[in-house]
């Protein structure tokens, strides 16, 4: 707790205490009379309604001394006669005025604004001598006329003069409790019964203005204007609107203003700034359960309520930018009434024993804590403040104890009808003194007898008819020694434990001298944190843990020492299973605004994650902005996150954020941060935020659906039995991609675990996590060093000259002589970089002579024109050239992948299964970099690696390879003819020889695939094609029937399913081409589908669906026809 900090409170009888971290122990206000019934506090003073319903005020001592300087101007004319006079013109101002002349003040209308100030001096001239009337000027100065400028000079025209006079009032009433005096010349506003006090933060001024509310027993709301550091009063009180009855309100250190209606309905006031700070609207804020909220406490940007059922809640999302928050969570712990402190720290008062509690764990990144402890500090025993006092008399036989009822002005009588009343202590023994002096043993219960009449009925002293049960000073039991009696104290609260409140307590009391006796705790009814600030250097040792763990770091380990038998919350136990708490994660980022101009704009962005109950669940990410002055925020609700793709965009590290409504919109979130390890930290944190909500685990699942960007980043879908439902699909919008370390060109996978990928350099890996198999359990499951080497490639261009030949000076309307395939960006040796900082150069440039369509001895290709196509061949009409320039780059990471040496793969595909067959191999065939077919043997669920390869005799390269259902396998050529491989089978699986299937009219193949008894083609035209007539007699299929354009791949996974890349989204064609898509429509009777779903795009290269076998339910009979066992021939996977 920092130096002068305080925490103020009231007992239900209306007396004030507070409690600093220097003392550690409860101090009453100095004034007995006083009685509050609310307080509300700051690091300066503190204010309280009394339960006469005006407002007193506290201002922390200081050595320095509040003073307020009040001036006035003395204004002259001069006439030739008298020379500068009092006498004015009919046109002039008044002659005591204020600076400008506009209000009269003389010097008799300045009094004092109550009875706490009071004047240091007279009256004197201010003539910048400290005070002291100057013997040259006076003080004067001097202008033509008063509404000119005025100088200490005087001229031959200066007709007015005028002087400054001062006079200094000072505020007597630091340290103690004063009454605020009416507003003088405005009728009387109606009596409060609350009160708050916030707004000091909103400046970063020294001087820290403080702005304070009320509420008045009509339910109306006043705001206290001109209160400042030299007038801790103010000057009076305005109305504010309210739509409806305000029961309380709560204002926070900045601009954070929240109110309670008569009918459980909350308000929070929106527009407050420094400039306007009474705000400007209100919005209505629903309370967290039908019960309605009785109480609302507000910090920096936290809000906390107490519903009727003394419930404790949480608001969710708020800030500054977002006033009224996103939802509410359920706290553990039954509360009256809460406080929040400069550091969103968190105080209240249990409604079952009364006792102050602070919130236990609360930091800038656990905003809800941990759990309540109670405050155990005692009160200050160095004066009498005991309500309930125990009178000794000198001169008396039987001593009475006599309780104090609660006046009728009292707080429990101030509108608190949801407070219940306390059971005041009950003396019920023969005598009280041995009470006083005992040990805190259990008392007897004795027979009760008459009682004293100067007791109450409720409290009267019980006596034995033992004449050693009369005392007096002329016939003590024993000279040498200090009587004893005993006394039994009725608890406040049958289920407050002993070691939080006792009722038995014995002291030794001398009778010929009156005795102040130390009072318990009393029962508290408000507490006010607004001033007490607790900070990592704080030594506060007032805190009774129960819990000997680890407490927040804004609190010293000092607390840890605290007695741990003494009491906490009771309600926090019971409602342990599902309490919730909140944990904020704040940074600054940059964000790709959304409105033109387009452009890059610095953010906060908060993480609020919510744990409890052993899930995580409503996690949302906020982005706080300012546009036009006028302070706006969006948010994405993690839940709702469908994908988290990384970028590297203008020198930036760049994360996009992917919604159903952001990839319907094609504009995702784009934000970015500088550096590589606030990236990475982001990044991390998302990613596990976005499994977490979804319970996913570290691993995909063996039917998971794998993707591949053009940067080269794995992406994983876990599928569910709704994503290819024929009635009620999963939309592809909504589904969540989660990133996989690696960096692939492409990867293929099936529903026994086996995911193989092909590398840039076309490496091949195996996926060995998840712990897919026994020996995947030992070293094969650890992350291991992965590499990837990849080409950089740009273009030299040049045009033909009829003078000079072939140049690099190109027509105006030309591409960029050194540029990128378009050639609409300027790419040089120099400028270009790799694709992210991950990536480090491996090589020098050099020509690139591979170049599609070919290029002749120097690498150079030829066209007519520069959007027109290239050959590696010149003619006598082509007019410009180009030759491609490559540099490899290399990066480095580390995942579960194991790399399988050492022939350079192209492609790859894995037989495509349910997950319950069971094979002793898993079919899986590739072709290499130069077009040979291999076979792999020896692959299995716990082997995903195999053993060898074995080679397949074709007699042409091949480019595309793919095995369905049956062991059917197919494959395209580099010339696009398509090939079928017969006789293949789990005891044949290199199959017998190569059937030629004729290829689309016109068009050339690049891709296949194939699923269970379906094939599908994607040409070089970004053409989808469905293989007719495949039966298991005739598996060759009988025609090519044109499905779709704008495909770039295709796959087709074990349940026929068909999912593409598309090319381009229709309505979007500024978007870069890779777009996921999902074929709606396909039955057993409609193997082609009906339409496109379109999903997650721009900027995807692979996508593989061949090991989501999670089929839906199907009501009706899946198919007429007869099942297939597995002896047939080319049967289909059904059988396996």
């Amino acid at each position: 707790m920092m130096a002068g900090s305080l925490l103020w409170a009231v007992d239900v009888y209306g007396r004030v205490f507070s409690l600093s971290a220097a003392r550690g122990r409860w101090r009453r206000a100095a004034d007995i009379v006083l009685e509050l019934k609310r307080v509300t506090g700051s690091q300066q003073c503190c204010w309280g309604v009394g339960c006469d319903h005006q407002v007193y005020l506290h201002v922390y001592p200081s050595q320095v001394p509040i003073r307020h300087q009040e001036e006035t101007y003395e204004n002259q004319r001069w006439n030739p006669v008298d020379g500068y006079t009092d006498t004015l013109l009919p046109t002039d101002r008044w002659q005591w005025t204020d600076e400008f002349g506009l209000n009269p003040q003389p010097l008799h209308s300045f009094v004092l604004p109550s009875a706490n100030w009071e004047w240091e001096g007279d009256w004197y001239v201010d003539d910048e001598s400290c005070g002291r009337e100057s013997t040259e000027t006076g003080g004067w100065e001097y202008a033509v006329d008063f509404p000119t400028t005025f100088t200490k000079e005087k001229k031959w025209n200066s007709c007015v003069r005028r002087r400054r006079w001062l006079r200094y009032r000072r505020y007597k009433a630091l340290g103690s409790w004063a009454k605020v005096p009416l507003d003088r010349g405005r009728p009387p506003p109606e009596p409060f019964t609350d009160i708050s006090c916030g707004g000091w933060d909103m400046s970063d001024s020294p001087e820290k203005h403080i702005y304070l509310w009320a509420v008045s027993q009509q339910g109306k709301l006043w705001f206290r204007t001109g209160i400042r550091q030299q007038n801790p009063e103010g000057t009076h009180w305005e109305p504010i609107q309210v739509p409806r009855e305000v029961t309380q309100i709560s204002a926070g250190p900045k601009d954070l203003l929240w109110v309670v209606l008569w009918d459980g309905q909350l308000l929070a006031r929106t527009g407050i700034s420094k400039d306007c700070p009474k705000g400007s609207s209100w919005e209505l804020v629903q309370p967290p359960n039908q019960k309605g909220a009785v109480h609302v406490a507000v910090g920096i940007s936290v809000v906390w309520a107490v519903t009727k059922d003394n419930k404790v809640w949480f608001r969710r999302g708020v800030n500054s930018h977002n006033p009224t928050g996103s939802g509410w969570i359920s706290i553990g712990g039954e509360m009256v009434m809460l406080s929040v402190g400069p550091s969103d720290q968190v105080w209240g008062v249990g409604s079952d024993d009364r006792t102050v509690y602070f919130r236990h764990g609360v930091t800038a990144t656990e905003v809800t804590g941990r759990s309540w402890v109670a405050v155990s500090a005692q009160l200050d025993g160095s004066e009498s403040t005991n309500h309930s006092s125990v009178r000794v008399h000198s001169d008396a036989s039987v001593f009475t104890g006599e309780v104090t009822a609660p006046s009728q002005g009292s707080v429990l009588g101030c509108d608190d009808t949801n407070i219940p009343k306390p059971r005041v202590p009950k003396i019920t023994s023969d005598s009280f003194i041995s009470a006083l002096v005992s040990d805190r043993s259990a008392p007897a219960h004795d027979p009760p007898s008459a009682a004293h009449p100067n007791v109450p009925e409720e409290n009267q002293v019980t006596s034995q008819e033992s004449d050693s049960s009369v005392l007096s000073p002329s016939s003590p039991s024993d000279g040498s020694e200090t009587p004893w009696s005993n006394v039994d104290l009725e608890e406040m609260k049958a289920s407050v434990p002993s070691s939080a409140r006792s009722s038995v307590a014995t002291y030794p009391i001398e009778l010929e001298h009156n005795t102040v006796v130390q009072e318990d705790v009393p029962p508290w009814a408000w507490v006010t944190s607004g001033g007490c600030d607790i900070n990592s250097s704080s030594h506060v040792d007032w805190f009774s843990i129960s819990d000997p763990g680890p407490l927040s770091p804004s609190l010293t380990p000092a607390l840890s020492a605290v007695d741990t038998n003494t009491q906490t919350v009771r309600a926090h136990e019971k409602d342990a299973s599902i309490e919730k708490f909140v944990r904020v994660t704040r940074g600054c980022m940059c964000w790709w605004r959304d409105w033109q101009p387009h452009q890059w704009e610095d953010v906060s962005v908060t993480l609020e994650q919510v744990t409890g109950a052993g899930a995580q669940i409503g996690d949302i990410l906020y982005l706080y902005y300012t546009h036009d002055q006028e302070k706006k925020y969006l948010y994405a609700v993690i839940k709702e996150v469908t994908a988290l793709v990384p970028v590297f965009r203008d020198s930036l590290y760049t994360v996009a954020v992917y919604t159903p409504e952001r990839t319907k919109q094609r504009c995702p979130i784009l934000l970015a941060t500088p550096s590589q390890e606030d990236f990475n930290t982001w990044l991390s944190l998302l990613n596990g935020s976005c499994c977490a909500s979804r319970g996913l685990g570290e691993h995909p699942s063996k039917q998971a659906l794998w993707a591949v960007s053009c940067k080269g980043d794995v992406m994983v879908h876990e599928p569910s039995p709704s994503l290819e439902a024929p009635a009620q699909y999963l939309p592809c919008d909504l589904m969540f991609w989660r990133q996989v370390p690696a960096h692939l060109l492409s990867v293929e996978s099936n529903s026994l675990g086996v995911v193989w990928g092909i590398a840039h350099d076309h490496t091949a890996w195996v996926y060995t996590g998840g712990n897919r198999g026994p020996s995947a359990q030992g070293s094969e499951n650890l992350n291991q060093a992965i590499s990837d080497v990849r080409s950089v490639y740009i273009y030299e261009n040049q045009r033909w000259n009829p003078m000079t030949g072939y140049t690099d000076k190109g027509l105006p309307t030309d591409r960029y002589m050194w540029s990128d395939a378009s050639g609409l960006r300027a790419c040089t040796k120099d400028n270009t970089i790799p694709p992210s900082p991950e990536w480090t150069w491996v090589s020098d440039w050099a020509v690139d002579y591979s170049v599609p369509g070919g290029t002749d001895k120097e690498g150079w290709q030829y066209s007519a024109d520069f959007h027109v196509s290239f050959h590696g061949y010149k003619t006598m009409k082509d007019f410009v050239r180009r030759r491609r320039w490559a540099r490899k780059c290399e990066i480095s990471l580390t995942g579960p992948w194991q790399k399988v040496p050492p022939i350079a793969l192209t492609d790859v595909t894995i037989l495509p299964c349910l997950a319950q067959c069971s094979l002793e191999q898993v079919p899986v065939w590739a072709i290499s970099e130069k077009g040979d077919v291999l076979c792999r043997l020896g692959v299995t669920a716990s082997n995903p690696a195999g053993n060898s390869w074995l080679h397949v005799g074709t007699d042409q390269p091949f480019i595309s390879i793919c095995i369905g259902g049956g062991h059917q396998v197919w494959a395209i050529a580099r010339d696009g003819a398509v090939f079928y491989r017969g006789s293949v089978s789990a005891h044949n699986p290199a199959g017998e020889c190569w059937y030629h299937i004729p290829s689309p009219p016109k068009q050339t193949l690049k891709q296949v695939s194939v699923g269970r008894s379906s094939v599908y083609a994607v040409d070089e035209n970004s053409n989808l094609w469905y293989r007719q007539g495949l039966t298991p007699s005739y598996p060759q299929g009988s025609a090519w029937e044109l499905i779709s354009s704008n495909v770039y791949k295709v796959s087709v996974g074990p349940l026929d399913q068909v999912w593409i890349i598309a090319d381009k989204v229709p309505g979007y064609p500024s978007e870069s081409s890779g777009t996921v898509c999902h074929r709606l429509g396909i039955k057993p009777m409609q193997p082609k589908g009906l339409s496109w779903d379109f999903g997650i795009g721009g900027g995807w290269e692979h996508l593989s669906v061949r090991g989501n076998s999670v089929e839906a339910q199907r009501i009706a009979p899946r198919s007429p026809m007869p099942s297939r066992t597995q002896s047939q021939v080319n049967g289909n996977v059904v059988g396996c």
